[in-house]
């Protein structure tokens, strides 16, 4: 377990979504939080890198949790330099990163690295675990470099987990923001068949899932971030049209989303993952939203 009012947390990918709930978090429970930020700093809570350059392993060591959410976003149209950018800023980051803190003086004790539920790939009715294969695809791909990156960080005895996250629900930007304006506009619907299986999960239960981690020794290695109740695309667009009050009529076809986003279409927007959160559930977080339309009523709550 992660004591909490001495402990000094090093925590990339800050300025997103996940980093925005979690920092306030870990601080009102005693955590000292210090952001690894690209370009130069602007104060004495930050440190400068280059995700692509080597680090001084100085710059990260006497701390006692490394939290990696830097990368890249999937959202857009996969072009080949896109495609580039997800890659590079997942895998030589994350290597850089471990590489530097296997070197450290005084190495952490816990590494949690971002995942995704991607490294499943597009496994139909499939229920998928921690244990599953890894599946085939550019995200796959992707998701198995990824997590090889932190090797050198577990090499050297450091307590290694990788977040794999699914859809995450959050007031703050990410997928519901992109949904919200056509399904209050009444334009939203399912996307293709509908049948594709989305695991989602509360940023709440994200946040809590982290803590979980902190102070739970024996958790290491892959961890599904998504809740218990996995819905299909037409589930999940019938819920969120009935928490907006709006009608869900307009299906999206797959021919108009692989004109606007190229491959990222069938691999991510099409794909169907039904993933269940295993390890969270057997090493006893007690989930605070497993049901689709409270998540989303309460999170909608917020952004009003």
């Amino acid at each position: 377990m992660i004591a909490r009012n001495s402990s000094r947390i090093l925590l990339t990918g800050a300025s997103g979504p996940i980093g925005a709930a979690l920092i306030p978090s870990l601080r009102s429970v005693g955590f000292r939080i210090t952001r690894l930020v690209r370009g130069p700093r602007s104060g004495e809570d930050q440190i400068s890198w280059n995700p692509s350059e080597p680090l001084n392993p100085d710059a990260v060591s006497r701390f006692d949790v490394v939290i990696h959410l830097a990368g890249e976003t999937i959202l857009g149209r996969w072009t080949p330099a896109k495609m580039a950018k997800i890659r590079d800023s997942r895998i030589q980051g994350t290597r850089n990163l471990s590489l530097a803190l296997a070197r450290a003086k005084d190495k952490p004790h816990l590494f949690i690295t971002a995942s995704a539920i991607g490294f499943y790939g597009d496994r139909g009715d499939e229920t998928l675990t921690e244990e599953s294969a890894s599946g085939t695809g550019f995200l796959p791909d992707v998701c198995r470099e990824w997590e090889a990156a932190t090797h050198p960080a577990s090499e050297a005895g450091i307590r290694t987990t990788h977040a794999r996250f699914g859809v995450v629900l959050s007031p703050d930007g990410g997928a519901l923001a992109s949904m919200l304006l056509p399904f209050r506009l009444g334009i939203g619907g399912r996307i293709g068949s509908g049948r594709q299986w989305m695991s989602w999960i509360h940023i709440q239960d994200l946040v809590g899932g982290i803590h979980h981690i902190l102070k739970t020794d024996l958790l290491q290695g892959p961890v599904n971030f998504v809740a218990p109740r996995p819905v299909t695309n037409a589930e999940f667009t019938k819920t969120l049209a009935a928490v907006v009050s709006r009608p869900a009529m307009l299906p999206v076809p797959p021919f108009a989303l692989r004109l606007l986003y190229g491959r990222m279409a069938d691999e991510a927007l099409l794909a169907s993952d039904r993933v269940e959160p295993v390890r969270l559930i057997t090493s006893g977080y007690p989930f605070h939203y497993s049901d689709l339309r409270k998540a989303l009523q309460a999170l909608l709550s917020k952004s009003n």
